[in-house]
């Protein structure tokens, strides 16, 4: 019959172990009332690094490309309305990374990514929900995030959306874009839209 080893623990070790588990687990339960004890709080924005607000503007222009070996722009939903007069279908969506650049010229200077989806919302006209962030590669911007949410009438001159956020240079950020069509092949369905972006950050 195999004999089980007895482990001896002197009554010292002991001690010092039943004082580090205890205090330990007091620690922990103290900082559990502490973190959870309120639901929420006032912060000096100090704190957070804030300071006073600026609004800043920039343009640059967002190439949605669809035809090619490489498209940046792909459908992933095909509409099920059949025979309908809208170029985009009721229903239709697309997942896109598109360039953002300088110039109206694909090959001018990158400056950021869109990155997002749109979809047909309307069933009668041609209005797009858009969803997308514009992240910058530019200088002190590089990294950052401006997210827009919004209603995109496409055949309307000008459509205004929403900003509903940012990272980064533009935590906590709010304003809106304008976007004009600059150019669209009816054969490819490439598309190149110019944006303003209004942002309201600290």
């Amino acid at each position: 019959m195999a004999k089980v080893a007895s482990v001896h623990i002197l009554p010292s070790t002991f001690l010092v172990f039943s004082l580090l588990f205890s205090s330990g687990f007091l620690a922990s339960e103290a900082g559990e009332e502490e973190t959870h004890d309120v639901f929420g709080r006032t912060l000096d924005p100090k704190l957070m690094g804030l300071k006073k607000e600026k609004l800043s503007h920039f343009r640059f222009y967002w190439h949605d490309i669809v035809s090619g070996k490489n498209p940046s722009s792909i459908e992933v939903i095909h509409s099920p309305v059949k025979n309908s007069s809208l170029l985009l279908g009721f229903g239709l969506t697309h997942i896109y990374d598109n360039r953002l650049t300088m110039g109206p010229d694909i090959s001018s200077k990158l400056v950021g990514r869109g990155q997002g989806l749109f979809a047909q919302a309307a069933q009668d006209e041609m209005a797009l929900l858009m969803a997308q962030n514009f992240v910058f590669l530019e200088g002190k911007y590089n990294g950052s995030t401006i997210t827009v949410l919004g209603r995109n009438p496409i055949l309307a001159t000008v459509r205004e959306l929403p900003i509903v956020g940012g990272s980064g240079v533009f935590r906590f950020a709010s304003g809106y874009v304008q976007a004009r069509t600059y150019s669209f092949d009816l054969n490819t369905l490439d598309a190149t839209v110019e944006y303003n972006v209004y942002v309201l950050h600290h």
